[in-house]
């Protein structure tokens, strides 16, 4: 059974990969970004798979954008008006800061982009999302089946960056390379200084995850936080050890895998549960 998903950050990327991977396998997507005129990429995908791509625009940290993304979402969604999955991929990383030169704005914007504007497209999506079918045990939804909502948060991705700030291959830079590329600049980040803005902003999405898998128990709807570790994307670069199109697959089999069990935690594009 097809299922509706609705993935932010899809112009390129990560984004990009989970929407193509999504249509190929006969899904309807529904993909989101800041500028859709741009998206040249992404809008060719509707050429290849008519009538099962709709982008729309959308500023994740933007109040009015996620309510004008709510208003247009039951025009574009399927005949029993659901989501089945929602992929929070869009997020921020500001490169170049330095202790003593810390900013404000810096750290607020990537609060509003990486954790709490995730969390408030999920709380008001959250009616479009369907529940799931909870079985006696409560251990045998599977969020792939397309009867089951699920929520993915994604760790440690970049959909744009502030080019006023230091340069655009972020994982190149000697202050945030190394914690990107370990993958625990949110979680396990404390151990040396480095995207501070970044590792904050991306704790905090860590635990609005685990709450909203609390809010959402009841409906059997499955959250769950994938880091997809450092990729071939360009902020990554070249030397990145993973394709996007492998670490997308595998963040896949992940989501169609889940059960309410596994509700909130975190994991790595592998499957590995990591610590945070």
């Amino acid at each position: 059974m097809s299922r509706t998903v609705l993935v932010t950050g899809a112009n390129r990327g990560i984004g990009l990969a989970f929407a193509g991977q999504l249509l190929a396998r006969g899904d309807h997507v529904i993909a989101t970004c800041r500028h859709p005129g741009k998206a040249a990429a992404l809008n060719a995908l509707g050429g290849e798979h008519p009538g099962r791509l709709h982008v729309l625009p959308l500023d994740v940290a933007n109040d009015r954008s996620r309510a004008e993304l709510v208003r247009e979402l039951p025009l574009v969604l399927g005949e029993d008006g659901r989501l089945d999955l929602l992929i929070n991929n869009a997020g921020v990383l500001h490169s170049g800061e330095r202790f003593g030169q810390l900013r404000q704005e810096t750290l607020e914007d990537s609060l509003r982009i990486n954790a709490i504007g995730p969390l408030l497209l999920a709380q008001a999506v959250a009616p479009l999302l369907r529940d799931g079918n909870r079985a006696a045990g409560g251990n045998e939804d599977v969020a792939g089946t397309g009867t089951t909502g699920a929520v993915i948060n994604q760790a440690n991705h970049v959909e744009r960056l502030d080019h006023g700030s230091g340069g655009a291959r972020a994982a190149d830079t000697t202050s945030s390379g190394p914690a990107l590329r370990s993958g625990f600049a949110g979680s396990g980040g404390a151990n040396r200084f480095g995207a501070p803005s970044y590792a904050i902003s991306k704790a905090a999405q860590n635990m609005a995850s685990a709450q909203l898998a609390q809010a959402l128990a009841a409906r059997g709807i499955v959250v769950l936080s994938l880091h997809p570790g450092w990729v071939q994307t360009d902020m990554g670069g070249g030397k990145a050890p993973d394709a996007p199109a492998d670490v997308v697959a595998g963040m896949l089999r992940l989501i169609d895998a889940a059960t309410p069990a596994q509700s909130g935690q975190f994991f790595d594009w592998r499957g590995e549960v990591l610590p945070w």
